[in-house]
């Protein structure tokens, strides 16, 4: 596995993917809440995403994961587009959050109601990520949860500030 991989499902340990991915739209609206607009600019740390990039990104990525499991659905043993998320992001700067949010709440519900009608053999088609190697979609799930709380912890950190 990546680092990337063994990050994500070390963040997610022994939670329920299914759980963590129903629970991050609200959890979302609330750092929204939290941080209010004066915050949205800041970051958690020199150098990284302020808020307002992480909530453009986590959109971005639902989009990618959305794409990458239908892919995997339709045709035998893909090999998925990697994105790069930093140049992604250099558009990130004048985002608009409520938009971002509005479209992350709306794909990761209609990413759940695909995933949530998936057998285990279909859990278990692989695709293939030119940089992290082979995955099966229920890695994606779990790693679609452990991206979530990453990025969560960063918002909890900002808003800690």
């Amino acid at each position: 596995m990546s680092e990337y991989t063994d990050r994500a499902l070390a963040r997610l340990g022994d939670r329920n993917p299914f759980d963590v991915l129903a629970d991050t739209p609200s959890r979302l609206e609330d750092a929204f809440w939290e941080l209010g607009e004066k915050r949205l600019d800041s970051s958690y740390a020199e150098g990284k995403w302020p808020a307002r990039s992480i909530f453009a990104h986590l959109a971005d990525t639902e989009v990618v994961y959305a794409f990458r499991i239908r892919q995997a659905l339709a045709a035998d043993h893909p090999t998925v587009q990697p994105m790069d998320q930093d140049a992604w992001a250099r558009r990130y700067g004048n985002a608009d959050v409520s938009l971002a949010l509005e479209l992350f709440r709306a794909l990761r519900y209609w990413n759940l109601a695909v995933l949530r009608t998936l057998t285990d053999e279909e859990l278990a088609r692989p695709m293939l990520h030119p940089e992290r190697g082979e995955e099966t979609l229920a890695l994606v799930v779990g790693l679609m949860a452990g991206h979530d709380l990453g990025h969560l912890e960063q918002l909890r950190t900002i808003a800690a500030k």
